[in-house]
């Protein structure tokens, strides 16, 4: 091989070597995986893995594929702050999640204090509304959420409502009572009792309702999960079988069903997607997603995927020298799974949201 042949065959090799395969866009997921409550953060990551494949099998970012750094929270603050640094160390573009607002108390401020773009699917503590800061939100606030449910009771002519809440997930389910109980006054309401509790396998869910049940209340309403709603229901039908029973929108999965039974029959709960769905985007989602994990998608497996949605757009959309929430922002609004995504300047939005009772084992929507 002569000297010309020879450099000719060092430049083919070197052009090669330069279309080799791109470093990876990594992005971080947390959220409560091994935690009471897990079910939430389990079906939320579910969905985020589904977003990112169908993103990488149609060529990625001009076919720079995306990895997906997962990390659990725990609902555990220590592990939070250790999981949340693990993702600054790895270098992440973007986080998805966190999926509660106890833990998007302890992991803000990290991801902000370094600069990383997050979107949360379904935290919504007024404690994160209306800021300037990188944290989007795909879920509506406590207060919409509460208000809504002190509308539908009052319309049903209950005027006083018991309710006990898990201080384990205190930032929301403080936030959500404050704004209940605002709305009751505003009606002229009064609650009848607010009972706290803290979750765990030792938790006495009997004492509970009967603390509850000695204000004689018309009405029972859990601010929980959904593990604890389930045992919160089964002691309610033991010792007040005919009381009417609601649960806040963080028990409405798939798990409280599953877990609850025949003591949930009749709930009354709220979901920020349409169960009932039958557009072709939905079910095409919903087939997708069911035969790579072998379950239907729950609210924070849509919530996940849609917030997902946006942070992929972002990263596709983004421009030289610009920051992805900036990316973030000039790209919507955003063509959810069944909701169009508009954000304002702080990262909030609206979504909406659909009353549903449990009947014979599943959620049935309320006519509106």
């Amino acid at each position: 091989m002569n000297k010309t042949m020879i450099l000719l065959a060092i430049g083919l090799n070197l052009a090669l070597g330069g279309c080799g395969q791109k470093e990876p866009i990594k992005i971080g997921f947390i959220g409560g995986l091994t935690d009471r409550n897990s079910d939430n953060g389990q079906s939320g990551l579910n969905g985020v893995i589904l977003a990112v494949e169908q993103f990488n099998r149609q060529g990625g970012r001009e076919g720079q594929m995306v990895e997906l750094v997962t990390k659990d929270d725990a609902q555990n603050p220590a592990t939070a702050q250790q999981s949340s640094r693990e993702l600054v160390a790895a270098k992440v573009e973007a986080v998805i999640g966190p999926f509660t607002s106890g833990m998007a108390k302890v992991i803000v401020p990290i991801t902000a204090q370094n600069g990383i773009f997050q979107v949360s699917p379904t935290i919504t503590s007024m404690d994160f509304y209306g800021k300037d800061d990188n944290l989007f939100r795909i879920n509506r606030t406590t207060r919409d959420y509460a208000e809504d449910y002190a509308s539908v009771l009052m319309s049903q002519g209950l005027r006083r409502t018991a309710v006990a809440y898990d201080t384990r997930n205190l930032n929301f389910t403080a936030s959500w009572l404050k704004e209940f109980r605002a709305a009751e006054q505003a009606a002229g309401q009064s609650l009848a009792a607010e009972i706290a509790y803290e979750s765990g396998d030792s938790t006495d869910f009997g004492q509970v309702i009967s603390q509850m049940l000695a204000s004689k209340p018309d009405s029972l309403v859990f601010i929980s999960g959904a593990l604890d709603v389930a045992r919160l229901a089964q002691q309610a039908r033991k010792q007040a079988p005919k009381l009417p029973i609601a649960a806040a929108e963080w028990a409405a999965t798939e798990q409280l069903v599953e877990l609850g039974g025949e003591v949930v029959e009749g709930l009354l709960i709220v979901q920020n997607y349409d169960r009932d769905d039958q557009s072709e985007r939905y079910r095409d989602f919903a087939d997708a997603f069911y035969k790579r994990f072998q379950r239907q998608p729950g609210y924070s497996t849509v919530a996940a995927y849609d917030a997902t949605t946006v942070v992929l757009t972002a990263l596709k959309n983004r421009k030289r020298g610009e920051t992805l929430k900036q990316a973030a922002l000039r790209s919507g609004p955003y063509q959810g799974l069944q909701q169009s995504i508009t954000f304002d300047a702080n990262g909030d939005t609206r979504r909406q949201a659909f009353f549903t009772r449990i009947q014979n084992g599943r959620y049935v929507r309320l006519q509106d």
